[in-house]
C-alpha cells in the first residue's frame, strides 16, 4: 500500500488544484438562481475542461483518462464547498450503460448533454415488492408492434423529479427464472403515462421519487441489450457506480471529539466520561481502517488494477458510524439536541443531519444485509444462500397475496 502520489499524480494533481482554486472563485462569484442552475453551470465547466468523466473514453466524449486521475480529482473538488449530486447517477450508471449497449447515433445524442450538465438521468430499478432483491420486479413491458408498453411502479428513485430521461429495467417474460425475463429500455421521463410523485423524507427534503408507468409506449429503438437480457445489462449499470472514495461525508469522530469537550457528561466534560471516550476509541480506530481501505483501492488503481468486492467493507462501517455518531451527539446534547436549525446547532446541524441520512445511506446502494453476503461470498469465499426460486418460473413465485 503506497500513501504517496507518484510523480505524475503530484503532478495531475497540482494541476487540478490550480484549476479548482481559479475556476471555483469564478463559479462562487457568479449569480444563479438556484442550486440546480448553479450545479449546471459547475458540470458545463468541469465538463469543458475535460473533468466531467475522467475516465470516459474519448468516443464517449471524455478525454480517456485514468481511474486514479479520478480519484485524485474527487479528493481535490471535495475540498471546495459545492456540492451538486444532480449527475452522480447518471453519468455514473446510467448514460454509460446507453454508450455501451445503444446505437452510435443514440450514444452520439445523450453523452454530451449530459457531460455538460444539459439533461439529467435517473435508475429506476427498486420497486415496493422487491426490496434489495433488483430481479424481482414486477414491472411489465409487453410487445406491441414496433413499441413496448410497460405499466407498473418504481419507488426510492433518487432525483427522478428533476431527471430528463431514466433507464428502466421491466419484465418481459414471466415464464422464465426471475433473472431471466428482464429487458432495459431508456425513456423520457416527461412521456404520457409517467407519473413522478417526491417522497416527502424526515430531514426535510424528498430526494426520492415513486414513479408510476400506466400504459407508457416505448419504441423497440430505445431498447438496451437484447430482449429477456436485462439482468446482464443491469450488472453492468451497478458495476459502473462510481467508488466512493473521495473523502467521507458527515460527522465523523474528530467532530465528536471537539463536541465532547464541549458538553457536559455525568461528571463534568463528556470527554472525561470512560465508557464515552471507549466507543470514541472504537470509531477512531473504525476510521483509521476505513483510510487504510481507501488507500488501498487508490494504490490498487495507481497500478492499473481493479478494486475488489472488499470495498463493500467501506460502505458497511461508514454509514454505522455516522449513524452511531449522530445518535451518540445529540444524546449528549440533551434537550438541545433537537435543534437542527444550522445556524443554532453545533457543526451547523451535522449531528442530526446524521441521524436522518444515515438510515437511508444503510440502504441505498446495497443494504447491510446484501454488502455483508457479498463480502462473505466474494471475498471469504463462504457458501452462497440457497435459493430456491433459481430455476423457477417467476410467474409462480409465491407472492404472499
Amino acid at each position: 500500500m503506497d500513501f504517496e502520489d507518484s510523480v505524475g499524480e503530484a503532478a495531475y494533481r497540482a494541476q487540478v488544484r490550480d484549476w479548482l482554486a481559479t475556476n471555483v472563485a469564478e463559479h462562487q462569484a457568479m449569480h444563479h438562481a438556484d442550486q440546480l442552475g448553479a450545479g449546471r453551470a459547475w458540470q458545463a465547466r468541469k465538463a469543458e475542461a475535460g473533468y466531467a468523466q475522467i475516465t470516459w473514453p474519448r468516443e464517449w466524449g471524455g478525454p480517456g483518462g485514468t481511474p486514479i486521475q479520478s480519484v485524485i480529482f474527487a479528493e481535490e473538488e471535495a475540498r471546495h464547498p459545492q456540492r451538486y449530486p444532480y449527475f452522480a447517477i447518471g453519468l455514473g450508471m446510467c448514460v454509460p450503460t446507453v454508450a455501451q449497449y445503444a446505437d452510435a447515433v443514440t450514444r452520439e445524442r445523450f453523452v454530451g448533454p449530459a457531460l455538460r450538465g444539459e439533461e439529467i438521468w435517473s435508475q429506476l430499478f427498486s420497486e415496493p415488492a422487491g426490496g434489495s432483491d433488483v430481479a424481482a420486479i414486477r414491472t411489465r413491458a409487453t410487445r406491441d408492434g414496433d413499441d413496448w408498453v410497460i405499466d407498473g411502479q418504481k419507488v426510492w428513485t433518487s432525483g427522478a423529479h428533476y431527471s430528463d430521461y431514466g433507464i428502466v429495467l421491466v419484465r418481459t417474460d414471466p415464464a422464465k427464472p426471475k433473472h431471466k425475463g428482464l429487458t432495459m429500455f431508456w425513456v423520457d421521463l416527461t412521456s404520457p403515462g409517467i407519473e413522478i410523485r417526491p417522497i416527502h423524507q424526515m430531514s426535510g427534503g424528498s430526494d426520492f421519487n415513486e414513479v408510476w408507468f400506466t400504459g407508457v409506449r416505448v419504441p423497440d429503438t430505445q431498447r438496451l441489450g437484447a430482449v429477456d437480457d436485462g439482468w446482464r445489462v443491469a450488472l453492468f449499470t451497478l458495476m459502473n457506480e462510481r467508488l466512493a472514495i473521495g473523502g467521507s461525508s458527515g460527522a465523523g469522530p474528530a467532530d465528536m471529539l471537539k463536541l465532547a469537550r464541549e458538553v457536559d457528561g455525568v461528571d463534568g466534560a463528556l470527554i472525561r466520561d470512560a465508557a464515552f471516550r471507549q466507543r470514541l476509541a472504537d470509531w477512531w480506530v473504525q476510521a483509521e481502517g476505513l483510510r487504510n481501505t481507501r488507500m488501498r483501492t487508490i494504490t490498487a488503481l495507481s497500478k492499473g488494477q481493479t478494486p475488489g468486492p472488499e470495498s463493500a467493507i467501506g460502505k458497511i462501517i461508514a454509514a454505522n458510524q455516522l449513524q452511531d455518531i449522530g445518535n451518540a451527539a445529540i444524546e449528549a446534547l440533551d434537550q438541545y439536541g433537537i435543534i437542527s436549525d444550522p445556524a443554532l446547532a453545533p457543526l451547523a446541524g451535522a449531528f442530526q443531519q446524521a441521524v436522518m441520512w444515515a438510515p437511508g445511506l444503510r440502504i441505498a446502494g446495497g443494504t447491510d444485509e446484501i454488502l455483508k453476503n457479498i463480502i462473505a461470498e466474494r471475498v471469504l469465499g463462504l457458501p452462497g444462500d440457497v435459493r430456491a426460486d433459481k430455476d423457477a418460473a417467476f410467474r409462480d413465485l409465491p407472492t404472499g397475496r
